[in-house]
C-alpha cells in the first residue's frame, strides 16, 4: 500500500551524484566507511521522516508517496529540482592573504567562510584563491537509492521516534513516557542531564508532539536525580519541567 502525506516512516538511503557516482550522504555506516565519508561520532541509522513535511529534499519527499514499505526504489533528481544550476558569477578569485588573515589555511575542496558566505576552494595559485559560492551540489543530477524500512502506526512508536530524533545520542529505550488523558509525561534518563543543548531538544520534542498529535495538549519532562549512596531518610530529589499548550 502506497504511503500518504503525514505518515511516519523510517528510511535508509544513499545519495549519489549521477555524473560521477560519488556518494555525498548515506544512512549506512558501512557505505560511509567504504566511500570515505565516515565521521567519528556521527550516528548512522534509518532516518525518521514525516511524509510531506519537507524533512528531506522536496522531490525525494514527493517520491515517498509512491513507495511501499520494504521495497527498494531509486529516485533521480535533476539539478533544477535539486540545488539549481551552477552560476558562473558566483565564482570569485580573492587574495590568499584575506583568508589567512582570518586564520584559514585554504586547501582545494575545503569549505571556507568569506564575507559572511560559505564557499568551496577550487584552486590556489599566485597568491590568489578561486572560491565557488555555489552550493556544493549545484548543477548536479542526484540519485537516491531509498528503502522504506517501516511505517510507524501507534502514538507510542511515533513519540519514541520524535524523542530519538531530537536526542539521538541517548538510547531511546531509556526514555519512559506515559499518556494520560491529554497529557504526555516523559521521564528523562540520567544520560540526558548533561547532553549539550538538551533544553532546546526538549522544546523541539514538545513542539513536534503538539504539531503531529494535536490531541495531546500538555507535555511534562520529569528529571529524577538519584543518590549515589544508599538512601537514608531523604527521598530522591525530583524536579519537573513542564510545557503546556491549551486546547
Amino acid at each position: 500500500m502506497a504511503l500518504q502525506k503525514g505518515d511516519f516512516i523510517l528510511i535508509d538511503y544513499t545519495g549519489k551524484i549521477k555524473e560521477t557516482s560519488e556518494v555525498f550522504e548515506t544512512t549506512s555506516e558501512e557505505t560511509a566507511k567504504k566511500e570515505k565519508l565516515y565521521k567519528e561520532g556521527e550516528i548512522y541509522e534509518p532516518k525518521l521522516v514525516v511524509v510531506g513535511e519537507g524533512w528531506v529534499l522536496k522531490p525525494l519527499d514527493e517520491s515517498l508517496m509512491n513507495m511501499e514499505v520494504g521495497k527498494a526504489a531509486t529516485v533521480e533528481i535533476p539539478p533544477e529540482k535539486a540545488f539549481g544550476p551552477r552560476d558562473p558569477e558566483k565564482i570569485k578569485r580573492v587574495p590568499l592573504k584575506q583568508l589567512t588573515a582570518q586564520g584559514a589555511t585554504p586547501a582545494i575542496g575545503m569549505r571556507v567562510e568569506y564575507n559572511g558566505k560559505m564557499a568551496t576552494v577550487r584552486s590556489i595559485g599566485a597568491g590568489r584563491v578561486l572560491l565557488d559560492f555555489n552550493p556544493p551540489l549545484a548543477g548536479k543530477t542526484l540519485v537516491y537509492d531509498v528503502t522504506v524500512n517501516k511505517k510507524l502506526e501507534t502514538n507510542e512508536e511515533k513519540i519514541a521516534a520524535l524523542i530519538h530524533r531530537r536526542i539521538p545520542v541517548v538510547d531511546v529505550e531509556k526514555f519512559k513516557f506515559t499518556i494520560q488523558e491529554k497529557t504526555l509525561t516523559i521521564e528523562m534518563p540520567e544520560d540526558t542531564f548533561y547532553v549539550e543543548g538538551v533544553q532546546i531538544a526538549k522544546r523541539g520534542i514538545a513542539l513536534d508532539v503538539q504539531r503531529y498529535m494535536p490531541e495531546i495538549s500538555a507535555i511534562k519532562f520529569v528529571e529524577i536525580f538519584k543518590s549515589e549512596t544508599k538512601p537514608t531518610a531523604k527521598p530522591e530529589a525530583k524536579t519537573e519541567t513542564q510545557t503546556e499548550t491549551k486546547s
